[in-house]
């Protein structure tokens, strides 16, 4: 995502501060928001409300054995200076790895990815968006190097999430210049481990929400414009045709997909693809 103007949605637990990479000044404005409610009242749970996604989940994972879906420390090297992967590149739909080894090269890696996002004036950035297929995410609601929290989750899964959606003009770093309406879940409680390989567990809401979900959807192969309506996507689709058009040019490959072709919308709001 690469909106910093987002901020005055920012909801940001408590909770979640222990397990950050790297603690910075809070910015006053996530200071004034905590309303992360109780799960009882208002998450529902993926096993539940999604059980269709989630098993088409299991049928994907089915084709690999388990270590298949670990990532060996091949899928984890990478080289200096990493860049942002724009659609329709393949490797953003590409199947992603859990990560089961955390070094110093994984902080590496984390670090060159906050600073690309802070260089693109991101606010938070997947590692298949720089090129590398694994469970892993970056993000900071702030948007600016030295404010804020800067927040890694390496193999995140979505416990539960709120039945209340809320409306949201979004931008990916993959689609350079491109902002559009979207529905997602208020609020999550998510899994996931640290950069040292902690697990942990945490309640976002409003922006930090809506970034999760947002990178998330890149670890499960899922874009932004996969959840749009199909009105809202008509209104973007001469500019993701101009990034076919751009993505052809440059490797002198037939695009792996075409907006044109799409009939209809592919996922329901929520998680994963269904």
């Amino acid at each position: 995502m690469a909106s910093a103007t987002w901020l005055h949605s920012s909801c940001l637990s408590n909770t979640l501060l222990p397990i950050l990479y790297r603690k910075t000044t809070l910015h006053p404005t996530l200071l004034r928001f905590n309303r992360i409610s109780s799960a009882a009242r208002f998450f529902s749970s993926p096993n539940q409300t999604n059980s269709s996604v989630l098993a088409q989940a299991k049928r994907r994972d089915g084709f690999l054995s388990k270590e298949d879906r670990v990532a060996t420390p091949a899928d984890l090297h990478f080289e200096s200076p990493l860049s942002i992967v724009e659609y329709p590149d393949p490797i953003l739909r590409a199947r992603n790895k859990r990560i089961a080894t955390f070094d110093d090269n994984l902080k590496k890696l984390v670090d060159e990815m906050f600073d690309v996002m802070y260089k693109t004036d991101g606010i938070g950035l997947s590692a298949p968006q720089v090129g590398m297929n694994v469970e892993l995410m970056v993000f900071n609601p702030v948007g600016e190097r030295g404010e804020g929290e800067e927040i890694v989750l390496v193999n995140p899964r979505v416990n539960k999430y709120s039945k209340k959606t809320v409306l949201f003009n979004e931008g990916c770093l993959s689609f350079p210049g491109i902002y559009a309406d979207i529905q997602r879940p208020e609020s999550v409680k998510i899994d996931a481990k640290d950069i040292n390989g902690a697990k942990f567990s945490v309640s976002l809401s409003d922006l930090p929400a809506r970034v999760f979900q947002h990178e998330f959807d890149h670890l499960q192969g899922v874009l932004f414009f996969d959840r749009m309506t199909e009105e809202v996507l008509d209104s973007i689709r001469v500019q993701l045709q101009a990034l076919e058009k751009k993505y052809e040019d440059k490797t002198g490959l037939p695009s792996p997909e075409r907006v044109k072709a799409r009939n209809s919308r592919k996922v329901a709001v929520g998680f994963g693809k269904s």
